[in-house]
């Protein structure tokens, strides 16, 4: 046999592209259903928390207001209170104050005493509502007692009746029972409540700037 000869068929030959010349990929067909959220929204969601809550008496709403149902959370037992003039704002402040350094330090006239009860206006507007716990027999503490009782179960508004020469509240319900959804309550304690509401104006302490203020003294402001 003779030596092998070379093949004189041409190999297969690469072929590069110009720099000028892209290779054109296949184009991925566009499904939406790729984007589709798949998850429960409930899943890994962190509920809005709330901040500083309005508090005041019913009547002060000026709407239809509920409250909450859950009285043994939700409604504070009698809690202890002062005004206090704070430079800047037109009106005193409201300040939650410890008893034992009320009585010792204060004047008893200068003390407030009510309850605070978690309260929504139509569409989750939140408030304290200032429920009277003194002097039950007023006709305006009565009233004020009953519309915050009857908002427990339906919306109901409290109005003054002082331009009539009454005292008291007209309670008058929402036509309708559907008029409005029921709140949705947030998930926060009532103590969590009160206490991000009244952040900077807690007394506990005999030299407060709150307690000094109402006593006329020096206030210490390094």
């Amino acid at each position: 046999m003779g030596d092998e000869t070379t093949s004189s068929k041409p190999g297969p030959r690469l072929v590069q592209p110009d720099d000028d010349v892209a290779i054109k990929k296949p184009e991925e067909e566009f499904d939406l259903e790729r984007f589709r959220a798949k998850r429960d929204p409930s899943i890994g969601s962190v509920a809005t928390l709330l901040t500083a809550l309005p508090h005041h008496p019913i009547a002060q709403a000026k709407d239809f207001v509920r409250l909450h149902s859950d009285q043994s959370a939700y409604w504070s037992p009698e809690l202890c209170f002062v005004s206090v003039p704070v430079k800047g704002m037109k009106r005193d402040t409201l300040h939650i104050i410890d008893e034992e350094v009320a009585v010792r330090m204060l004047p008893g006239a200068t003390i407030l005493r009510f309850k605070l009860a978690l309260a929504s206006k139509p569409h989750d507007v939140f408030f304290l509502c200032q429920v009277p716990t003194e002097n039950l027999d007023n006709s305006w503490n009565f009233t004020n007692v009953t519309a915050c009782e009857t908002a427990i179960t339906s919306w109901v508004k409290a109005t003054s009746r002082r331009a009539e020469n009454v005292d008291g509240y007209l309670i008058n319900h929402a036509l309708s029972p559907k008029a409005f959804p029921d709140p949705k309550w947030p998930k926060q304690s009532l103590n969590e409540l009160i206490k991000v509401t009244f952040a900077g104006r807690i007394i506990t302490t005999d030299n407060h700037p709150g307690i000094l203020r109402l006593l006329g003294d020096v206030q210490d402001v390094t």
